[in-house]
């Protein structure tokens, strides 16, 4: 059975979700930090910040997390990344991890900064790593939050994560360099990888996780059409697509049955009908696994 490690904060909502999805559901209790879950394969869970998981995960004190890459590179610590899961709590999940200026700063690449530059940063080893391997020295200067308040009074320049650089926008700041781009990642401690019995339901709890994802935003579409309209109906159909295509009982007719893009479908069913398609049926998918 195996322990694991569930963010708090801004993923904690989302985490829950995917997981109740992937019908391994974690219940909160009374003790906020310490969820039940009936799954067999789990025997403990516990909710702690995401900076801390990788660090913990490696010690042993867990046998898989959930984290960010950001924060497995910044914590060091050595853990098997067994998935990437790209989900937030808005947006796709991808984040970059940037270098920013002021807008009216003349600098325009991380090269450009001069040695001896004040950086104001929550991933202080990140930054330091970046920078020593352009060979600048800076002043990294660890952030307790509210970065972007800091500059350009106290710094001149920072190192955070966004994902569209609006928040850096609006306080007047820039992006001239990329450090990272940082998904979501289940991590497991080396030890419980090499189990061979803990191995088998990490990767069974990874393949729930990943058909849930892959099925988000997706529909399954059936539909009946006469046999002289099947190339016509097939045509419409997305590019790339490979339709399952079964003759019907007793029929020359043919039943077709696809897998669409949710945001496709408005056009997609009118476009159907137009072809000769009857009998459509739009239908949720909760897994999709390959």
């Amino acid at each position: 059975m195996l322990s694991i490690a569930l963010p708090k904060g801004s993923l904690e909502e989302q985490t829950l979700l995917l997981f109740s999805q992937a019908d391994i559901a974690i219940k909160k209790s009374s003790r906020e930090y310490n969820p039940t879950c009936e799954d067999p394969r789990i025997e403990r869970v516990k909710i702690l910040r995401p900076q801390e998981i990788p660090v913990y995960v490696q010690q042993g004190y867990f046998d898989i997390g959930i984290s960010g890459h950001d924060w497995v590179r910044e914590s060091g610590a050595d853990v098997v990344e067994v998935a990437e899961l790209p989900y937030a709590k808005t947006g796709t999940g991808v984040v970059q991890m940037v270098l920013a200026v002021p807008q009216e700063s003349p600098i325009s690449s991380a090269r450009d900064i001069p040695s001896g530059s004040r950086i104001t940063t929550e991933f202080p080893k990140a930054t330091r790593e970046f920078f020593d391997g352009l060979g600048i020295d800076v002043e990294v200067h660890f952030s307790y939050g509210a970065t972007e308040a800091k500059v350009p009074e106290m710094m001149d320049a920072l190192v955070d994560l966004t994902e569209t650089g609006s928040t850096l926008r609006r306080n007047g700041l820039k992006i001239v360099d990329v450090i990272l781009t940082s998904t979501t990642r289940l991590v497991a401690s080396k030890e419980a990888w090499a189990n061979p019995e803990k191995r088998r339901e990490i990767e069974e709890i990874r393949t729930l996780l990943l058909g849930v994802i892959e099925a988000r935003g997706r529909v399954l579409l059936s539909l009946n059409c006469a046999h002289d309209k099947l190339e016509a109906v097939i045509g419409v159909l997305p590019a790339m697509k490979r339709p399952t295509v079964s003759k019907l009982y007793g029929s020359e007719d043919y039943e077709v049955t696809t897998v669409a893009d949710k945001c496709e479908v408005n056009v997609l069913i009118p476009r159907l009908k137009a072809a000769g398609a009857e009998d459509i049926l739009e239908m949720p998918i909760s897994k999709i696994v390959r």
